[in-house]
């Protein structure tokens, strides 16, 4: 079995991984104390590479609650879920990060790493063929993005032949109103360039927007925006906690989403969006509709609705649905937004079908893309970023916890190159032999063994 470690990191990640959990549990049959149940062997199947076995059919979540403040976990320990999680697995601080990202990479953090780090060797230790960990965390804040950088380089070089994912919660003034969130997200973004092999983006700005536009949501609230992101992180899970052959673990995931190492950032879609609200029981749920919506731009949880070109998609159908139908609607899909493509990768679109429907859906599906609409993101961040940058806003919360100027202006030079490589594979002749580099294309390249450790 591969096992994958899962980490809930700050209040954003622990409040959405609270859910997240709730909804894998009911559909792999674990009761709120862990203990499976009923008779179908399809969920028991490969429960165990997001569940630890403590005892006969008692299960426990593999995951780390990681906090610098304790409210949210002790909410999660006194409520519905709290007897399925192992306390001990549950790292809190006592005076938060304070929405700063040096105190969650320098000192506040940087204090209980060593507890983190020590219950994620103890989780790797239970697992028989260990294939990843993943993050979910928001970046706008203290905690998920400066003790997350932090833990991810310990990842990176602690077990460096580990896939690292994670599911990061991308800023926006239209949700928050935190003023330092674009520092801590730039900062957050350039380590992620060389600390993890795949970032799932889901942007707040978009989740907002698809509320108001698409769900008629009036006044849209966080469990609203939470509660999409948790049905397409469930959805990007199916392949690897149900039988399934494409993309069934993190390593042929990002096998067939990164064609180059730097350049994995993925946008996500669900479909159908409406199936979240009460309006669920005036649609009808048919493969083409469903593959509509997932190319549609103004339904992505990342990007605008400019779009942009697609390097590689990964689209995960959920239900008893036929696999003819879902490759021609695919094939239509691509005939009809031909433009919308690069030319120089043939069969970008891979698509997975997984017999087991979310609970109360007859069908769904989820969306990866690694597409060049991503650096729309970016641009907003690095422009925010760099307007307070030079007057030096807010700068002296950052020094006094140890960090330098230099930093700063490394971080934005990180996030604009990783912009300009977007733009240079996005276009059909791919890269140039004068924009390659040996750098861009492996950073572990061995001349001497000709080997790639990527």
């Amino acid at each position: 079995m591969r096992e994958i470690v899962f980490i809930q990191m700050g209040q954003a990640g622990n409040r959405i991984g609270e859910k997240f959990w709730e909804i894998i549990s009911d559909e792999h049959n674990v009761n709120n104390c862990g203990h499976f149940y009923g008779q179908s062997i399809l969920p028991y199947q490969r429960i165990n590479v997001y569940y630890e076995c403590i005892e006969n059919s008692r299960f426990m979540p593999r995951s780390v609650l990681v906090d610098l403040e304790p409210s949210y976990i002790n909410t999660i320990r006194e409520g519905t879920l709290g007897k399925l999680f192992n306390p001990e697995y549950m790292v809190m601080g006592s005076t938060g990060a304070g929405n700063n990202w040096a105190k969650g990479f320098y000192t506040e953090g940087a204090a209980q790493m060593e507890n983190v780090l020590e219950i994620i060797k103890k989780q790797v230790e239970c697992c028989d063929c260990l294939q990843g960990f993943q993050m979910l965390h928001s970046i706008g804040g203290g905690t998920g993005s400066g003790m997350g950088s932090l833990l991810l380089r310990h990842l990176r070089d602690d077990y460096q032949d580990r896939i690292v994912q994670t599911f990061s919660v991308i800023p926006s003034p239209k949700v928050s109103e935190t003023v330092v969130e674009p520092y801590n997200a730039v900062l957050a973004l350039a380590e992620f360039a060389t600390c993890t092999d795949e970032t799932v983006c889901f942007d707040n700005e978009a989740l907002f927007d698809i509320c108001i536009n698409s769900l008629k949501i009036k006044s849209p609230t966080i469990y609203d925006l939470n509660h999409m992101v948790t049905m397409t992180i469930a959805g990007v899970t199916t392949c690897f906690r149900f039988p399934g052959q494409l993309n069934s673990d993190l390593r042929k995931l990002m096998t067939n989403m990164c064609p180059f190492p730097r350049l994995h950032y993925f946008i996500s879609g669900f479909a159908p969006l409406q199936a979240l609200t009460f309006k669920k029981q005036y649609v009808k749920v048919t493969v083409d509709g469903l593959a509509k919506d997932l190319f549609n731009p103004c339904l992505h949880m990342a990007g605008n609705k400019e779009g942009g070109k697609y390097l590689t998609c990964a689209a995960i159908f959920r239900g008893f649905l036929s696999s003819k139908e879902v490759e021609r609607a695919m094939v239509n899909v691509r005939k009809s937004n031909e433009n919308c493509f690069t030319k120089w990768i043939p069969n970008s679109i891979k698509s997975a079908i997984c017999d087991v429907p979310p609970r109360s859906m007859t069908a769904s599906a989820t969306f990866l893309a690694n597409t060049c609409s991503i650096t729309n993101i970016f641009q907003r961040l690095i422009c925010q970023f760099d307007s307070m940058f030079q007057k030096r806003a807010f700068i002296h919360w950052y020094t006094g916890e140890g960090m330098e100027e230099q930093e700063f202006r490394d971080a934005m030079e990180i996030v604009n190159d990783i912009c300009e490589e977007y733009q240079n594979v996005c276009n059909d002749e791919g890269i140039s032999d004068d924009e390659f580099s040996e750098e861009s294309f492996c950073s572990d390249y061995d001349s001497d063994s000709d080997e790639c450790c990527c």
